[in-house]
């Protein structure tokens, strides 16, 4: 059965912290692979961003993964966050380069002492082993006795882009990219938001024969409304999915958008399921009505575990 996973961001409002709180034991009871709480650049959502993730780990038996990024960020900046977001008992993280912030100009002047989102996979991985090195077992059938093994292995995903990176070349280069993360440690793959499902499942097949074997999930959105797309489309750089852009537009009223929207994420998630994904991530503006509705519609879940 294919799973699902979430993302949130942190709230930057009383009444947005209010929705995402009123939303998260509805997306808790779908049964979650795991929800990723976002993280701004120069920790500019680092409290907000471990308070979800708090409420996560302590409130819910869901697995929380934290978003970090390269951005601005010295070795001992970014090994004191990454043994922060541990010692709060985060063992999967999201590794990701970052964007330049706005009025940056000079490439890759952004950029703290990490160059790539590999060497980040590589940091978490050399802190995590230093922080906890071994792990005591008991020994069935003998009560007071333990013994070692390795300590915990942290999940870390990493981004993958089926329509190329905005600063890449060639598609050859961005399997190349995603080729050295999986070299570094990385052991998941999340794509930047898909429209099309041949988009990522040609993605899929390229990375398969580049060599990487590492999962790869689909980034999915309902896309609620035209005004949403349209900014979507200005962050990502993604090309305009012209079909679902002309029909929201000469949908008559907000019900109709939502349904217009939620249609195309669930005939999209049909469609890599059937093409062989092992699992859709949703992204969900913190909201939980459409991202349940996908999964409904995609046969994903289970209606039981739903209302638990």
């Amino acid at each position: 059965m294919p799973t699902f996973s979430f993302e949130l961001y942190p709230p930057r409002s009383a009444r947005s912290e209010a929705a995402l709180y009123a939303s998260l034991p509805d997306l808790v009871a779908a049964g979650p692979e795991f929800i990723s709480v976002t993280y701004g650049a120069n920790g500019s959502s680092r409290e907000p961003s471990l308070d979800v993730l708090g409420h996560i780990l302590q409130g819910t038996n869901v697995q929380a993964m934290a978003h970090l990024t390269c951005v601005g960020s010295s070795y001992a900046q970014a090994s004191e966050l990454i043994r922060q977001f541990l010692d709060a008992g985060v063992t999967s993280f999201l590794a990701l380069r970052g964007d330049p912030p706005e009025g940056s100009v000079e490439a890759d002047s952004f950029l703290g002492d990490l160059g790539s989102a590999g060497e980040l996979v590589q940091l978490i991985h050399r802190v995590q082993s230093e922080r906890e090195q071994f792990a005591f077992l008991e020994v069935p059938g003998f009560p007071a006795a333990r013994r070692i093994t390795r300590g915990r292995k942290v999940t870390i995903a990493v981004a993958a882009f089926p329509n190329g990176h905005p600063r890449s070349r060639s598609i050859s280069q961005d399997l190349d990219t995603l080729l050295a993360k999986e070299a570094a440690g990385a052991n998941l793959a999340i794509t930047q938001l898909v429209f099309h499902a041949d988009d990522f499942l040609g993605f899929v097949d390229k990375a398969r024969e580049a060599g990487v074997t590492m999962r790869i999930l689909p980034g999915i959105m309902p896309v609620l409304s035209p005004q949403r797309l349209k900014r979507i489309i200005e962050l990502t750089g993604e090309a305009t999915p012209v079909e679902l852009e002309r029909r929201l537009l000469a949908a008559s009223d907000e019900a109709e958008h939502h349904r217009i929207g939620i249609d195309h994420a669930v005939a999209l998630g049909q469609e890599v399921i059937a093409g062989g994904a092992t699992g859709l991530h949703l992204y969900t503006f913190n909201q939980h009505e459409p991202v349940l509705a996908v999964l409904r519609g995609a046969g994903l879940l289970d209606r039981q575990k739903e209302h638990v």
